[in-house]
């Protein structure tokens, strides 16, 4: 599978790179949970012309636990079906375990995302016949404490190798997805779709991210997202055929 190949020469790449204090601990989910994220590319990657939702990069309790995006482990266990294997990383952070789907934390962001998909469409089936969700970044950073770092925080003499890899990865998984649109999960996954593919005549837009940390996604996010697409379909028809209907 052609996405397969992406990915796999993505999780590659990005092992190749160094980062430095205050990063103490990288972890590459597409590495150590291969076995369920190739379950969920075979199983729900390989169709093109659908909505295209990128998120930043894997959460502790996401995607550094399952290897799915916005991986909370409910949504990706129980809705999905996906039970595959989670190794453990080396070089484990001692206060960031790997338990893959043993792990008793709920990652806030999937489960919001997650369950508006399952809410608004029942079936993962529905919802990956419209959509295909995915991350820029594959890797988790953490530092010496435990905190997460984002990408957008590392230091430039990292960050723009690590965009490179990003940026080149995106524009073949959008070769390969042909999107009918791209939605970024917040405003860092919007600017680097813009960038990455503003020669190109795919559309861009943005949702709000779910993230507990954002005080207007704590405020009803799923009811938001909801206004969010439906102001979308006004302007683009492949949102409408969703039965999102325009705001007017």
């Amino acid at each position: 599978m052609k996405l397969n190949r992406i990915i796999r020469r993505l999780a590659r790449e990005v092992n190749e790179l160094e980062f430095d204090a205050p990063v103490t601990h990288v972890y590459n989910p597409l590495d150590y949970a291969w076995a369920v994220h190739k379950e969920y590319l075979d199983r729900f990657g390989e169709r093109t012309g659908r909505v295209f939702m990128m998120g930043m990069n894997p959460g502790p309790f996401g995607m550094a636990q399952t290897g799915i995006p916005f991986g909370e482990v409910a949504a990706v266990r129980d809705w999905m079906g996906l039970t595959a294997r989670v190794k453990r990383p080396t070089g484990e952070h001692p206060k960031r375990p790997v338990e893959g789907f043993d792990c008793a934390r709920s990652e806030v962001s999937g489960r919001r995302l997650w369950g508006w998909a399952a809410e608004r469409f029942g079936t993962p089936k529905k919802f990956f016949r419209h959509f295909f969700v995915h991350n820029y970044c594959p890797l988790v950073f953490m530092e010496e404490s435990g905190r997460n770092r984002t990408p957008d925080k590392l230091a430039r003499e990292e960050r723009d190798p690590l965009y490179e890899i990003c940026d080149r990865a995106l524009a073949a998984m959008v070769d390969a997805l042909e999107p009918s649109l791209v939605i970024g999960v917040g405003t860092f996954a919007e600017a680097r779709a813009k960038q990455v593919l503003g020669d190109r005549e795919i559309p861009v837009a943005r949702i709000l991210h779910p993230s507990p940390a954002s005080p207007r996604a704590n405020q009803g996010w799923e009811k938001i997202v909801e206004g969010e697409l439906a102001a979308l379909a006004e302007e683009y028809p492949q949102v409408g055929e969703l039965g999102i209907a325009p705001t007017r």
